[in-house]
């Protein structure tokens, strides 16, 4: 079981942390299969990693494709688990990484609000609470009655949002911002997701949107190769903006 941070005002650990990937190739070649060698290829998408993010901070990761930032908050949420080193962490995570996930197809929308709910630290009392305003800010309409495998894949992002955001974490975590719905329902979670802000929450975000980093975010973490290469102040934005890497 995952320790808890011991500091009250740290949010987030973690300590040389490395997660390899083993990549299978599909196709091994005449020699692999007559020498019964397997074909994989290691993949380190976080190299030894070390990170306190404190309560309240809100944390930009930025780098180029393939620099490690989703997997880093994957192993935060536990999404994925590191291959060495700790995560540890304080207070309720809700990732909005996976949306769908939590969901049964062959359960109304309804139904699966208790089951999503329940996956993202909800109690039964907190989710009869918050029902009517998770399906109101959904906007899926008669739908909420009808199981999810009908739902298109914005309806199922949509429901998966509203569950998320009415949980109440204490931590957030964020990868390329909003991508749910139409652009109206965009706007809405924009707006929902600027609340957190205004509290003592802690917000994670990765994104290639840096006026809207610039503009909401206190921490930039810069990542390259599965490592950080600098951490601080807006400056960060100005010398990745600078750097080739």
């Amino acid at each position: 079981m995952k320790r808890k941070v011991v500091d009250q005002n740290i949010s987030i650990t973690l300590k040389d942390v490395t997660k390899v990937y083993q990549l299978y190739h599909d196709k091994p070649t005449l020699v692999e299969r007559l020498f019964n060698r397997n074909s994989i290829e290691e993949f380190t998408a976080v190299n030894h990693l070390s990170l306190h993010i404190k309560q309240g901070q809100k944390v930009a990761i930025m780098g180029r494709n393939g620099s490690g930032k989703t997997t880093l908050l994957k192993l935060i949420c536990e999404i994925s688990h590191p291959t060495t080193g700790k995560v540890s962490h304080s207070g309720k995570i809700v990732s909005l990484i996976d949306l769908e996930a939590g969901f049964h197809p062959e359960m109304t929308g309804y139904e699966n609000i208790y089951l999503n709910g329940t996956v993202v630290g909800m109690d039964r009392k907190e989710i009869r609470q918050k029902i009517d305003q998770i399906i109101e800010f959904a906007g899926i309409g008669k739908f909420i009655d009808s199981p999810v495998y009908t739902y298109s894949s914005g309806m199922m992002l949509r429901l998966g949002f509203s569950i998320a955001v009415h949980a109440d974490p204490d931590i957030l975590i964020l990868d390329e911002m909003l991508a749910a719905g139409d652009i109206d329902f965009q706007k809405k979670s924009v707006k929902k997701i600027q609340q957190f802000f205004q509290q003592n929450k802690t917000v994670i975000t990765v994104s290639h949107n840096l006026e809207f980093l610039e503009k909401h975010y206190d921490r930039f973490i810069w990542m390259n190769k599965g490592k950080i290469i600098d951490d601080g102040g807006k400056e960060i934005v100005k010398k990745y903006l600078k750097s080739k890497i």
